[in-house]
């Protein structure tokens, strides 16, 4: 059988085909690899002929409408190389009976140790420093920044990757608050659960790190803005939808938020992994945000890492695996009675 790839880039080829070789996978035996350039789309599902499986990620196009094309060309597997499935109409996809089974874990420690990078670029604002060395400029004006030792830092959403955080910064010395509506013992010896509205105003900084779901949509808003302490910095390293882009705008002209550090974009899906450089880019609150000085963003790179990139595959093999076998699978989403994992009911962390 074909497992067809989508959105692959040099480095999804390099990683997937070496722990393909390399492993004693049973797919190893009768799947061939078949590696798409082209992100998952109405316009390319076509390119999934004589596949039983597709291989997707995180801005392709899981539409209904896709995958009723997908099944009608004989797709019967979807595997998401990613933890994140807000692309995905589950509904749909447990009604046409598909096989679906996502990477629910990989490296937290990589996002993790990412979004300290942009807190400490952001607050130490060595971005900016970077650029006025190499023109000659070695002023220290505009580079103030502060101890994060004794700072408070609020973890939204406490999953493997917030927990990943909060052992590095309680090693800073900082007071660690989380909000996580499905609280758990770990976190307790490194710091206090909060209401989130409770949270938000005594926090220096603000990282992201809960799923994409209804309850979590622009969970930073015009309103939860406003709780927060002047000048604090927000940091999303999750899902792009999780802030209203809108009101950070706002709050950054009017000097409420004091930084805002992006490895993620509500509007991504077709910017994001692609090169635009010659290309006039027609998101104009994206151009807007880049005119902060207090303002970073990267293009969804927290992951990046050898390591997880490497655990990425070593859990998409296993999934397909599981397909092939004809096994239960413990990183299904669906099955044939429901859906294993609602969108609505979903405990905020990942």
């Amino acid at each position: 059988m074909k497992l067809a790839i989508f959105g692959s880039k040099q480095y999804d080829k390099r990683f997937i085909s070496t722990v393909f070789a390399s492993s004693e996978f049973e797919s190893k035996k009768s799947v061939e690899l078949v590696f798409h350039d082209f992100p998952l789309s109405p316009d390319t599902v076509a390119l999934a002929q004589g596949a039983e499986a597709i291989c997707v990620f995180v801005n392709d196009n899981l539409s209904a409408p896709v995958l009723e094309s997908l099944h009608d060309v004989g797709v019967r597997a979807i595997l998401l190389r990613c933890a994140g499935f807000n692309n995905l109409d589950l509904e749909a996809a447990e009604r046409l009976g598909f096989f679906v089974a996502n990477v629910p874990a990989y490296s937290p420690e990589a996002v993790a140790e990412f979004a300290i990078a942009l807190i400490q670029t952001l607050n130490r604002n060595t971005h900016r420093a970077y650029n006025r060395v190499r023109e000659g400029n070695f002023n220290l004006d505009g580079l103030l920044g502060k101890t994060l030792r004794g700072k408070t830092v609020g973890i939204v959403g406490v999953g493997k990757i917030g927990l990943a955080l909060a052992r590095i910064l309680q090693g800073f010395g900082c007071r660690l608050l989380a909000f996580d509506p499905f609280p758990t013992d770990a976190f307790k010896q490194y710091g206090e659960y909060l209401a989130l509205d409770d949270l938000l105003p005594q926090c220096d900084f603000v990282s992201l790190h809960c799923p994409l779901i209804d309850s979590t949509r622009h969970i930073i808003n015009e309103h939860s803005l406003l709780k927060m302490k002047k000048g604090a910095m927000i940091v999303n390293t999750s899902r792009g939808g999780l802030i209203h882009t809108k009101s950070v705008i706002a709050a950054l002209k009017n000097r409420h938020l004091g930084g805002l550090a992006l490895d993620v974009y509500e509007a991504e899906a077709t910017l994001f992994y692609q090169d635009h450089s010659d290309d006039i880019i027609q998101d104009d609150e994206l151009m807007r945000l880049l005119t902060f000085p207090n303002v970073l963003v990267s293009g969804h790179q927290a992951f990046f890492t050898e390591e997880a990139l490497t655990e990425i595959s070593e859990c998409t093999l296993r999934n397909l695996d599981d397909f092939l076998q004809k096994v239960p699978c413990k990183n299904s989403l669906v099955n044939k009675e429901k859906p294993l994992a609602k969108l609505a009911s979903i405990p905020v962390r990942i």
